[in-house]
């Protein structure tokens, strides 16, 4: 069986999913992830850098193959999760890089190639750094996150080409692409209530009861106009935010992943930050409509997050179509819908009538045991990853009568 599986995702969310289908034969797998994360330090490497799209998503997702258990690949996976700590200098970051080129500590098992790219894109970073060393509090940084850094300023500032790189440094078996061809752009939302949600960092933070109802892609972050716009009524907030939205152009390669794939998945996750955003790239509803894909496939999240507080599945299912531009399903973007068996009290709620009906939105809804039972709030990696692929198979049997 060879079948090619493009998964709309994020950082973790999916993260099982991933894993699961790299660990079945056959199975190539692509993900389209948006680059907005701004929390706390990747915000501040945005605005030290400007320009840049946030790298910690597509950071997360080089660590999928990364067996803890495998020496050189723990070393990897170490480089992209290490922690500057607080009080972190240059000279301090220096010390840090000077210990992976002679692989030293945690670094010791890095493979050859790798140490040198890293050492090299590490260097480049600290360069700038040296030459502006102001703007950027090093404390809690992602090393990882530097090393995509360090890609960028030697790739001309080319975030999908750092991506590309970095994905080759890590030995990545994922094709990982941004969905967009990388222009820089900041996430914003307004609630129900009327209340600002300034960046992708507020979020994903916890909040109060209300329902997201906007999300807004801008040329600029808010910064010191939030107060001015949360003292204005909603519809006028909405109607500003919306004259300055971003101009993003999509990623042709994302665009053939999903065109050539055989299973289009939407993956869980925080939709309002890592999912959704993602669907508002032009031509992404296109690629998906024109898509090759027998199954088209929503996988409802186990569990809960702060961004889709009073929302239940099937709401999150009709906001995937509305930011699709396909409200109706008219264009058979969602064909099926995969939820685990039994919701916990913290997850999406799918109601009866949804599952005595086997429908939502004119997509199959279909259930099945997806909870990993070491991690409750995940998915089971090879379950969930056997599901889709059935649900693909069936499709495409049907589609060959």
């Amino acid at each position: 069986m060879n079948v090619a599986v493009t998964m709309f995702s994020g950082g973790r969310g999916a993260a099982g999913i991933a894993r699961g289908m790299l660990g079945t034969p056959g199975v190539t797998l692509s993900l389209v992830v948006n680059g907005y994360d701004n929390g706390l330090s990747t915000g501040a490497l945005r605005r030290y850098l400007p320009g840049m799209l946030g790298p910690s998503d597509f950071r997360k997702s080089l660590l999928l193959h990364l067996d803890p258990a495998d020496p050189a690949r723990a070393a990897l996976a170490t480089v992209l999760e290490h922690r500057l700590p607080g009080g972190t200098t240059p000279a301090g970051l220096a010390a840090v890089i000077e210990s992976i080129a002679t692989r030293r500590g945690p670094f010791a098992a890095l493979p050859e190639a790798a140490r040198e790219a890293v050492t090299a894109d590490l260097r480049v970073f600290a360069r700038r750094l040296a030459a502006y060393p102001h703007g950027l509090d090093l404390a809690d940084c992602a090393l990882g996150n530097l090393v995509f850094a360090g890609a960028y300023l030697r790739l001309g500032r080319d975030f999908n080409a750092a991506v590309d790189a970095c994905a080759r440094t890590f030995g990545s078996p994922v094709r990982l692409l941004n969905v967009t061809n990388g222009e820089n752009a900041f996430l914003t939302a307004l609630r129900r209530d009327g209340s600002l949600l300034a960046d992708e960092a507020d979020i994903v933070a916890p909040q109060g009861p209300g329902a997201i109802t906007d999300l807004f892609l801008l040329r600029e972050p808010l910064g010191a106009r939030r107060a001015e716009l949360e003292a204005l009524p909603p519809a006028w907030t909405r109607e500003v935010l919306g004259r300055e939205r971003a101009e993003v152009t999509p990623n042709p390669r994302a665009l053939e992943a999903i065109r050539d794939a055989d299973l289009v998945v939407y993956g869980p996750g925080t939709p309002h930050s890592s999912l959704l955003p993602s669907y508002l790239t032009p031509g992404v509803a296109d690629a998906i409509a024109r898509s090759r894909a027998a199954a088209k496939v929503f996988v409802v999240n186990i569990r809960g997050d702060h961004d889709i507080r009073g929302l239940s599945a099937p709401d999150l299912v009709d906001r995937t179509l509305a930011y699709l531009g396909d409200p109706r399903n008219g264009r058979r973007l969602v064909t099926h819908v995969l939820s685990h068996r039994t919701s916990a009290p913290d997850a999406p709620a799918v109601p009866y009538g949804v599952l005595d009906r086997g429908e939502w939105a004119g997509a199959r809804w279909i259930t099945a045991d997806l909870r990993h039972p070491g991690s409750p709030g995940l998915h089971h990696p090879e379950r969930t990853a056997e599901a889709l692929l059935a649900i693909r198979n069936e499709a495409a049997l049907a589609r060959a009568r």
